[in-house]
């Protein structure tokens, strides 16, 4: 009766440890490059690279970007605070307004500025692969001027 006993706790144990392993988010962080092939960049052209160094110690999320394009090369900064408080971030002479959040295993960001005169909300939902080594990004436009969607691929390096 004993041995039984102590099967059951282990057992009971050891579904304690799959929820709480069931209930883990994501870690976002590591050193990302996109995959310019896999990617699909809608309407408009894609950059030629981009790398993004993520540090994610849950809610803090930073990332550092580097993007090379036909247009020159870019570099920005972002913070977010994946418990839904606001956070603001400069991408370039532009202050855009940001709130993230977990949606089960998905982090959404919405953001919302002002490229001149043009208000744009713009919806990333990112996800991570089981195997941790795919960062997808699906990124949802909207503005005066239209909508479109983007999907970005970034392999962990």
């Amino acid at each position: 009766m004993l041995q039984l006993h102590r099967i059951f706790l282990a057992g009971v144990a050891l579904l304690g440890l799959a929820a709480l392993a069931a209930n883990a988010k994501p870690n976002f962080t590591g050193d990302w490059k996109l995959n310019v092939e896999k990617s699909d960049f809608g309407q408009f052209p894609g950059p030629n690279s981009m790398t993004q160094k993520t540090t994610h110690d849950d809610p803090s999320l930073k990332i550092n970007a580097k993007l090379a394009t036909d247009n020159g090369d870019f570099e920005f900064d972002a913070t977010y605070s994946t418990d839904g408080k606001e956070t603001t971030n400069a991408f370039g002479p532009n202050e855009m307004k940001s709130v993230a959040k977990w949606e089960g295993d998905i982090l959404t960001i919405q953001t919302k500025g002002s490229f001149g005169d043009t208000e744009m909300t713009i919806q990333d939902k990112w996800e991570l692969s089981s195997d941790g080594k795919v960062l997808t990004m699906h990124r949802h436009y909207s503005s005066s001027q239209g909508e479109m969607d983007q999907k970005m691929i970034l392999e962990k390096q």
